[in-house]
């Protein structure tokens, strides 16, 4: 779980403003980034996995990275948009440790946030708002880039608002591991820190002090997978970000990830993600 702030680094990749009349319709939208937005007029609909959530004025919504979510409005619709990429620099990740409300009532104070994140940070507006445009692997580099090289005062003050934005959602926000102790804890820490490793049960179960039987129906009950499962999921989570984010060969992403058998990283990736590497690629160039 995060105990500081300090293990929060969130960089801004988008924002600004978006009017639209029946034209915000996307398809099966998956990215390395989480979306927040500010609904002021209108409304639209967002097809996540487990629901349709309806966008209504006044009200913040928030997308976590890696949700598959589809995008229907047939009239007009007026929001702001943040999209912000979470820097991974310890073992935690919010967007991995904590399931958040979909969508909270917002306060004028939020619209004014929205606003100054707009005013200071102009060259991070959208040009389009089709998600192939700008959710691709030279688009992600770019942002991270140019976001670094802003004026530190700058930064502070941009980082400040999106922490206010994000410290909404966490008030409300559930932590995924509710066990009493910190064995499972420890366990999630390891698998992210080794995701480059090939980890065993043996392994976790050492970890956790418990029997290898033990661990794995306390990890079951803890996460609702099997540590095969999750291990696998984040894997594929990092190859995703990979792909995005880097320019490494598909063999060398799958060697990155500890996967020896090429062939079985396509088909585990393809399992989990609906299309290959190669395909996730291209499809985001």
């Amino acid at each position: 779980m995060i105990s500081s702030i300090d293990q929060l680094h969130l960089l801004i990749l988008n924002v600004g403003p978006a009017v639209h009349d029946g034209d915000w319709n996307w398809q099966d939208v998956s990215s390395p980034f989480t979306r927040l937005y500010y609904v002021t007029r209108g409304s639209a609909q967002i097809n996540l996995p487990d629901k349709e959530q309806t966008l209504r004025p006044g009200h913040l919504y928030l997308i976590p990275a890696f949700t598959s979510h589809s995008y229907h409005c047939n009239g007009p619709f007026e929001h702001y948009y943040l999209h912000i990429y979470e820097d991974h620099q310890s073992d935690t990740g919010i967007l991995e440790d904590w399931h958040f409300p979909t969508e909270l009532p917002a306060t004028p104070l939020d619209l004014a946030l929205f606003q100054r994140l707009c005013e200071m940070n102009p060259t991070f507006r959208l040009t389009q708002s089709d998600p192939s445009t700008y959710d691709n692997n030279s688009t992600l580099l770019h942002n991270i880039v140019k976001n670094k090289q802003r004026a530190f005062c700058d930064k502070v003050e941009s980082r400040g608002i999106v922490y206010q934005l994000i410290a909404r959602f966490l008030k409300h926000a559930q932590p995924k591991s509710e066990v009493s102790d910190d064995r499972m804890q420890k366990v999630l820490a390891y698998i992210r820190k080794n995701l480059h490793t090939s980890i065993s049960i043996e392994q976790l179960a050492n970890t956790a002090c418990l029997s290898k039987d033990h661990f794995i129906r306390l990890f079951k009950r803890t996460t609702g997978s099997t540590p095969l499962h999750y291990i696998n999921q984040k894997k594929v989570e990092k190859a995703q970000l990979l792909l995005l984010t880097s320019k490494l060969s598909i063999k060398s992403i799958a060697l990155a990830l500890a996967f020896e058998d090429h062939s079985y990283f396509n088909r585990l990736f393809r399992k989990t993600t609906g299309m290959t590497p190669q395909q996730y690629r291209m499809n985001d160039e």
